[in-house]
């Protein structure tokens, strides 16, 4: 698995204050949050950029938006939206795939 701080959470190497757990993926609060609301959902396989998964990877894809919407209403969220970063361009600074779910606040258009 991948040796990214997200490659430690889903080993169970480092701490996460987790609110979903299973074979696939791991969902847990952002430690920087950007919003009221900020959780992380992650795989447990190390795909570190969306545009490096594969076809085979489409099943684990899906079950990531499916664990991000289930953890967004856990939260009490009507309203969210989802983020996925590709690549340090967009913003992105840990090279381990990861879904965040932002709410909690209004979202402005566009979002940066």
């Amino acid at each position: 698995m991948s040796d990214t701080i997200f490659g430690k959470i889903a080993r169970g190497e480092l701490p996460a204050r987790k609110v979903h757990e299973d074979d696939l993926c791991v969902a847990f609060h952002d430690v920087a949050p950007q919003a009221p609301t900020h959780l992380l959902v992650i795989p447990r396989q190390p795909i570190p950029r969306l545009s490096q998964a594969q076809d085979g990877d489409e099943p684990l894809l899906g079950h990531l938006l499916r664990v991000a919407a289930r953890v967004a209403k856990q939260a009490g969220l009507a309203d969210y939206r989802l983020v996925v970063n590709d690549g340090a361009g967009a913003g992105q600074t840990v090279f381990h795939l990861h879904v965040h779910v932002l709410g909690g606040r209004p979202m402005g258009w566009p979002p940066g």
